[in-house]
């Protein structure tokens, strides 16, 4: 390599990091004062709120009603009617997630060569298919069917949804975006509660028992919206419809100044997958992930059944009623944990503290017999995972680049959390003290998601500090700035969000 191609490459970077390689030819405020500009893009930031977020936030909703919505019906006579053992009824919880993670690291991909408009509504009117089948459904074999294809249909939307947003916001907008439509999981979980003490009514309705209703009727609400979204779903930045062309150029122009290309078009090749298996941040964050996720469906698959073995004698509708106030507080301090780890950038610190909630919660749940003692616990334990599900997916959005690299990595950390919910599925015997269920759950909020946070956090900020220092700018010797810009973020001016 010749000294004027290191030169040229050094340059280069000097350029990227200066933020001078952005073609100004393609802005179309150039002639406007600083504050004309602030002023158009918080009022297109705002315009992107509302065309995106409220619908997907509510197809979420939807997606873990349907995914959840068989603890509910347990409690309303399943097991009972079916001939369900514990045993039996578990495998109908292992099986969604077996379908569910197996395809997710394959969707992202599907996502971005078919079109966010074609594809969520597409596998929506599947999934609410599967779920209207469920209501119909006479033995163990039909459910188990009938679960694995919600698996299946629902594995897109989650790490889709999540990683459509992250081609649309810059890194220090994304982690509350995310919070925000994660919340709806929780939502769901006060929804679900009031939604199936309601449909319980219905029992005995054409021949019906209230668990199968509950099934009929939030599959058919899952159709029809499937079939809505056709219209109100939108395709990435540079393709979207409801923007003008000026618009259009201002959402990819501010991703560039992020040092982001998400928004642009990019053919897939297999150095997405490559580069992807090579990262070590995607290990670490299968690991921290895995540490929230296996929590979270452990506790909203089995919180009815924890609440109505609690001791206070409570009838069905009265438990599903008493599970809705846990998630109504973590749905808020998702939100709240999404705009502060936007605002600070301290990610991985926000995991750890709010991991703790979680320990205590489970530590009360796992050696009082106090019923009141319980039900806080409940709380606290619903506060220390839900708002790091979300955290810890805009952690490795932001620290990864490239529109295929991110599609990938995401759906890997995502798939292989949702893998654990084989063991969610599998933890809960011998109420009502379930001291297996609750003391996996905090060796995972412990180990994991508490530990990993650490180890990425001190990981990110020794590497961050190389590139500082310039120590990494060795990697961009020789290269045109074409080629420094598909680093990705192994670009040495990418600093990582810790």
């Amino acid at each position: 390599m010749s000294g004027e191609q290191e030169k040229d490459g050094v340059s280069d970077l000097r350029a990227s990091r200066s933020e001078i390689s952005i073609d100004l030819d393609d802005d179309p405020d150039a002639h406007l004062t600083a504050a004309e500009k602030e002023e158009i893009d918080r009022k297109l930031l705002w315009k992107l709120d509302k065309k995106l977020m409220p619908w997907l936030c509510f197809l979420y909703l939807l997606a873990f009603l349907d995914r959840t919505n068989i603890g509910n019906a347990k409690i309303a006579g399943l097991s009972r009617d079916l001939g369900l053992t514990t045993s039996s009824y578990n495998a109908t919880l292992t099986i969604f997630f077996i379908s569910y993670a197996v395809f997710e690291p394959i969707t992202n991909i599907l996502l971005k060569k078919y079109r966010p408009s074609i594809f969520i509504p597409i596998i929506m009117v599947l999934w609410g298919a599967s779920m209207l089948g469920m209501g119909f459904v006479h033995n163990w074999s039909g459910l188990m069917a009938a679960r694995w294809f919600l698996g299946l249909t629902e594995a897109g939307l989650f790490p889709g949804v999540n990683y459509y947003l992250s081609c649309w916001y810059k890194r220090s907008e994304f982690g509350l975006r995310a919070a925000v439509f994660f919340s709806a999981a929780a939502l769901s979980g006060s929804f679900g509660g009031l939604l199936a003490a309601a449909i319980e009514n219905m029992h005995g309705i054409s021949g019906k028992p209230g668990w199968a209703w509950i099934f009929i009727l939030e599959g058919i609400l899952t159709v029809v919206v499937g079939i809505l979204s056709f219209w109100f779903v939108y395709d990435f930045p540079d393709e979207a419809k409801f923007l003008s062309e000026q618009d259009r150029q201002r959402v990819v122009r501010r991703l560039k100044f992020d040092k982001q290309a998400s928004a642009t078009h990019e053919e897939y090749t297999n150095s997405a997958l490559f580069d992807a298996l090579k990262d070590w941040k995607m290990w670490l964050g299968m690991v921290i992930y895995m540490g929230c996720d296996m929590p979270l469906y452990a506790f909203s698959l089995f919180l009815p059944t924890i609440i109505s073995d609690m001791g206070w004698n409570t009838s069905i509708i009265r438990a599903q009623l008493m599970s809705v106030p846990p998630y109504a507080v973590a749905a808020i301090l998702t939100v709240v944990i999404g705009y502060i780890a936007d605002r600070t950038r301290a990610r991985g610190l926000c995991n750890i503290i709010v991991s703790v909630f979680g320990v205590v919660g489970f530590i009360m749940l796992l050696v009082s017999e106090e019923a009141a003692v319980k039900y806080v616990g409940t709380f606290l334990g619903a506060m220390g995972i839900y708002p790091c599900i979300s955290n810890t997916i805009s952690w490795v959005a932001n620290n990864t680049e490239g529109v295929y690299k991110r599609g990938v990595v995401m759906g890997f950390v995502i798939g292989w959390g949702n893998l654990n919910g084989v063991v969610s599925s599998n933890i809960f015997f011998n109420g009502p003290r379930f001291f297996e269920g609750h003391g996996v759950i905090i060796a995972y909020l412990s180990v994991f998601l508490f530990g990993g946070s650490v180890l990425m956090t001190v990981l990110l900020r020794k590497e961050n500090k190389k590139r500082l220092r310039g120590e990494r700018d060795h990697v961009v010797q020789g290269l045109s700035q074409t080629q420094i810009q598909q680093l990705g973020d192994m670009r040495p001016d990418f600093i990582y969000t810790v």
